[in-house]
């Protein structure tokens, strides 16, 4: 178990809590919460070592192997997947040493090492490694890739798989769901719930606490407090204290008030000197109950837009991409004022391109975009925290868009964002990542948008700042695009789903429980075809068949009154579909093996520049998913005509 004697943990002058004494069991999976700078993450840090508690005591099993996702990697020139293994530090050392058996033909030792090796189920190391990977959105392909071919947030996903790959006793994560979309996290949270080590986890994420913590470690006012449940359970017992705590301080304030009264009115009388000396005693004696302090500070609403066209944007037969590559294709929807959509899909299905098109960063490469007259656009995207003026003030940001609201005006609106005192006037540069955060999303609610267009606006927010841009979004009065993995945002602020994949945006009938659902088992059954071995001598296309044999198998029989005019149309329809769909897919294989071969050709990385490398990073998802889509529609038309031929 973990063990915290009366321990006091500062930051500088800074004193973070203290007096903590608990126990952490084995088993447990404990989520972190406590506003930013309350000392989450120097929690996390003293658990690990790199920081010694400045009173009292901290005690980890020794033999217990733990793991700690890195914050930062560097551009290695090794792949993705032996990076991902070098997680597994017993499973690459048998590795070494097999290599040195080997070269002295030491036979014994070579069987005592793979004995070794089947224990810790090493000959399946690559596999698993692969299958985190897929779970946290690589595309099929990646594992080739170096390390330094990768984005910051995907070299962040890298060593998040490299820390699930080690086989650990501990495990600590900081806000691992910051770098993932909804459908990683959904997996993440299927990993970790079958995780059989001892968890700490620091996140903001309402429904991913609840579906992974056992255990809640609440860090608030230089006190920290261990409660048995999730979040929610956890908020529930922390709002029954408060009331009840509420509720003393008012009876004790009555009490004495009560007391001082007797003892104003009755001191000077020689009859009543001695009653009145006792409840002076009495009030010396009592021990003053805390007031309950206010959740949160942070309160603030979007200004009312200028105008409010209806609608304000429409697309019909719209197409987006990059260069000449169609990422989506025959857009079509409205969006008028009041609209609160949530774009669903996973990694690389083009949500952010949809956003960029929607915030006119992409122009359009087909059909049309009509934006009303009056349209006023906010956008909020994750890439706009890196290009704040690092010596520029909160209230220099906001002057720049505004130089007429003047100091005064820019305080106190930023102070609705938790920009108060000194904090507004001092650079940006040390802020963390959270109040950058903030300041951008105060910058984009200042301009008075009437189209609100969010992608991942919660990376970074604590609950407290999360809750009050709920109550905001919920007041708003234009439309809301919103590409998060926050359900608990979607589910309160959102009313329609749009589903984006295979180059389309289409409806979504289901809730976020269905689209869970279904994301879940996608991956339970990507894992086992990854697992089961491919049948000799079969090419791909038949071990497309042959899977789909096995669906109409377990398929319940078809319709057997249908008409034979009708089955017979119905089956030369589905061929030439299958035929029309293996020829779509043999063009994707082919474009995503000449793409895969140039993001594999080192000379190509000598003289692209970055724009290119996203460029052909981002189409080679794109035909990964492409190819997913194709592949899954089919299935779909094999097994039509299989029940058709059996009826």
């Amino acid at each position: 178990m973990l063990r915290f004697d009366d321990l006091a943990l500062r930051r500088g002058p800074l004193l973070l809590f203290q007096s903590m004494t608990l126990q952490l069991h084995a088993g447990w999976r404990v989520g972190i919460s406590g506003r930013n700078g309350a000392g989450k993450s120097s929690l996390l840090a003293l658990v690990a070592g790199d920081l010694q508690p400045d009173a009292g005591h901290f005690e980890r099993p020794k033999n217990w192997t733990l793991a700690w996702v890195k914050q930062e990697v560097e551009a290695l020139d090794v792949t993705a997947l032996d990076y991902v293994l070098d997680g597994d530090v017993e499973f690459r050392q048998i590795e070494r040493d097999l290599a040195a058996a080997e070269a002295a033909h030491d036979g014994m030792r070579l069987a005592e090492l793979h004995g070794r090796l089947l224990a810790i189920d090493g000959y399946a190391a690559h596999a698993r490694a692969g299958a985190l990977l897929h779970g946290l959105g690589f595309a099929a392909g990646a594992e080739t890739r170096n390390v330094r071919d990768f984005s910051g947030g995907w070299r962040m996903r890298l060593n998040l798989a490299q820390a699930l790959m080690c086989r650990s006793d501990l495990l600590l994560l900081d806000e691992p769901t910051n770098h993932l979309d909804l459908d990683a996290v959904i997996w993440l949270e299927g990993w970790l719930k079958k995780y059989t080590g001892t968890l700490l986890v620091i996140s903001h994420d309402r429904e991913f606490l609840d579906a992974v913590a056992t255990h809640m470690l609440s860090i608030a006012e230089q006190r920290v407090e261990l409660f048995a449940g999730n979040l929610t359970g956890y908020e529930r017992k922390r709002s029954e204290r408060l009331a009840q705590q509420q509720s003393m301080l008012e009876k004790q304030q009555r009490e004495r008030a009560h007391l001082q009264s007797f003892v104003d009115r009755f001191r000077a009388k020689a009859s009543k000197a001695r009653q009145a000396q006792s409840r002076i005693k009495a009030l010396e004696r009592m021990v003053d109950i805390a007031p309950v302090r206010a959740a949160s500070t942070i309160r603030f609403e979007f200004r009312k837009p200028a105008a409010m066209p209806d609608p304000l944007l429409r697309l019909d037969e719209t197409a987006a991409g990059y260069g000449e590559r169609r990422v989506l294709d025959r857009i079509k929807f409205n969006l008028v004022p009041g609209d609160r959509v949530a774009l669903l899909g996973a990694n690389g299905a083009g949500k952010s391109t949809l956003i960029k098109l929607l915030a006119g960063q992409l122009a359009p490469m087909g059909g049309e975009m009509i934006a009303a007259r009056d349209l006023k656009i906010g956008y909020f995207a994750q890439h706009q925290l890196e290009q704040l003026h690092a010596k520029s003030t909160a209230v220099e940001h906001l002057l720049e868009l505004d130089p007429a609201l003047g100091e005064r005006g820019a305080r106190d609106f930023l102070g609705g964002f938790g920009f108060v005192g000194d904090r507004a006037l001092e650079p940006v540069a040390p802020f963390s990542g959270g109040e950058k955060a903030r300041l951008c999303l105060a910058l984009t609610v200042y301009q008075k948008p009437n189209l609100l267009l969010l992608d991942e606006p919660t990376n970074h927010l604590d609950l407290d700042m999360r809750e009050a841009l709920t109550e905001a979004l919920n007041d708003y009065e234009g439309a809301l695009v919103l590409v998060s993995h926050d359900r608990a945002l979607i589910r309160t602020c959102c009313t329609t789903l749009l589903h984006v994949g295979g180059g389309r945006v289409a409806d979504y009938d289901g809730d976020l429980d269905d689209y869970a659902r279904i994301v879940q088992r996608a991956n339970a059954e990507d894992v086992g075809s990854a697992a089961a071995p491919a049948a000799p001598g079969k090419s791909r296309k038949e071990q497309r068949r042959d899977r789909a044999d096995a669906r109409t198998k377990a398929a319940p029989a078809g319709d057997a009154a249908a008409e034979e005019r009708e089955r017979v149309a119905k089956q030369r329809s589905l061929r030439k579909q299958l035929a029309d769909l293996e020829k779509r897919m043999a063009a994707l294989e082919a474009d995503k093996r000449a793409l895969d071969a140039k993001l594999a050709d080192s000379a190509f990385y000598a003289g692209a520049s970055t724009a290119q490398m996203l460029e052909l990073s981002q189409q080679s998802n794109v035909l990964a998913a492409d190819i997913g889509t194709t592949e899954e529609a089919w299935l779909a038309a094999q097994h039509e005509l299989e029940q058709t031929e059996t009826a």
